[in-house]
């Protein structure tokens, strides 16, 4: 072979063996992916929905939501064993409600004494005239206890028809001998409290401002009675009906006033916030109706306004049974029928009252349809069979006592 062929040879060869044999490396994944990254699920569209779990707050449908009862209206009989049937409400200790009721009664005069004690805890109260131009109050306690009542002041005629209608003992502090003998010589004698040296603690003296003042605990004279042999059960005391709608009228009744005579004068007015009627008492003589001035009337025992949550108006005859200068006994003809208002709510009604003899009188509508009382306390103004009615200009009536 010549030479030169031979060195060509070589040097293909040489340059063989410093070449790659097979193809070009290519890089891993882990060269030049990126790093790792958190994956969020998304479930199927045919997976099922996640189901709460026992600790989740579920709200329930409209369906499972309760109802309270609306409030029960009462009366005018079949009242239950636990419901005031001269309230229409429920009481908070029924055993009260298993004895009579008492009947106390409350001087509003000289106003240099007020405030009374107790009568925002009585049940009805009558306030009606007594003598001289100036009334008086008879009040009825039986779905509270009242511990101090008073001061308590002399009977008069018309207490015997209240007596006779609520089945009550009666406190009282003595009266005109004429009028005793009526009270004295009745059937219900025996629930008769008067001062004496055994009355206490029925009927006791206090005088906590210089003051001689006769104070009644209602929750002894039951038991007072008893001691002398007399009845403490509990009487029927059906005849008024209570419901909590309002009855509908178009008179408007936002305000009472009930003038009796230059010194004593009443106004109640609507308290649309507690949806009571606030009274307010006069403060000053006045010789006509512009001169009247009211303050509120309180109540000693608790400070407060003294309020109802119905104010009754009874037109009643009227009649002296003696008079000779400033001695003068009136009694009020409670039977039969006459004319009536009641208010409640800010509404007024003109009613009818009715009383059979010795029986609980009734209110009725024109068509004879019992009146239904807002369940509560009650405030009732005996006025004379002629007193004037009148409308005022702050939505109200105004009664004027007329004698007889």
């Amino acid at each position: 072979m010549p030479r030169l062929t031979l060195w060509i040879l070589l040097m293909a060869m040489l340059l063989g063996a410093c070449s790659p044999t097979g193809p070009s490396p290519v890089s891993t994944p882990t060269d030049t992916a990126p790093a790792p990254q958190a994956v969020t699920e998304i479930p199927s569209p045919t997976a099922e929905p996640p189901t709460a779990t026992p600790t989740e707050t579920v709200i329930p449908s409209p369906t499972a939501t309760s109802t309270p009862p609306p409030p029960q209206d009462f009366g005018p009989t079949n009242f239950p064993v636990d419901v005031n049937p001269l309230t229409g409400l429920y009481v908070d200790d029924p055993t009260l409600l298993d004895r009579r009721p008492v009947a106390v009664k409350i001087q509003t005069f000289p106003r240099t004494q007020r405030p009374d004690w107790g009568v925002n805890l009585a049940d009805i109260v009558f306030d009606y005239y007594q003598n001289n131009g100036l009334t008086r109050l008879m009040a009825v306690f039986y779905g509270n206890a009242a511990e101090k009542v008073g001061p308590v002041r002399s009977t008069r005629l018309f207490d015997d028809h209240i007596l006779r209608m609520y089945g009550a003992h009666f406190a009282f502090g003595g009266g005109d001998q004429r009028i005793l003998n009526r009270l004295f010589n009745s059937e219900y004698a025996n629930r008769l409290v008067v001062e004496g040296t055994s009355s206490c603690p029925a009927l006791c003296r206090e005088d906590p401002q210089g003051f001689n003042f006769l104070i009644a605990n209602t929750l002894e004279v039951g038991p007072y009675i008893e001691s002398r042999g007399g009845d403490d059960s509990r009487p029927n005391l059906d005849g008024m009906t209570f419901m909590h709608e309002t009855p509908q009228s178009d008179m408007s009744g936002e305000n009472v006033y009930v003038r009796y005579s230059i010194s004593s004068y009443v106004n109640w007015k609507y308290d649309p916030e507690s949806g009571r009627y606030l009274r307010f008492q006069d403060s000053t003589e006045a010789h006509t109706p512009q001169e009247e001035t009211f303050e509120p009337f309180l109540d000693r025992l608790d400070n407060q306004q003294v309020a109802a949550d119905n104010v009754v108006i009874l037109k009643i005859l009227h009649q002296y049974t003696y008079k000779s200068g400033n001695s003068e006994i009136v009694d009020i003809m409670f039977g039969g029928s006459g004319e009536a208002y009641a208010f409640r709510d800010g509404k007024a009604y003109k009613l009818q009252w009715n009383r059979p003899t010795g029986s609980m009188f009734t209110l009725t509508n024109a068509d004879g349809i019992p009146y239904a009382y807002k369940p509560g306390t009650t405030w009732i103004q005996v006025v004379g069979q002629n007193s004037t009615t009148d409308p005022t200009q702050d939505n109200g009536l105004r009664f004027e006592f007329r004698f007889p």
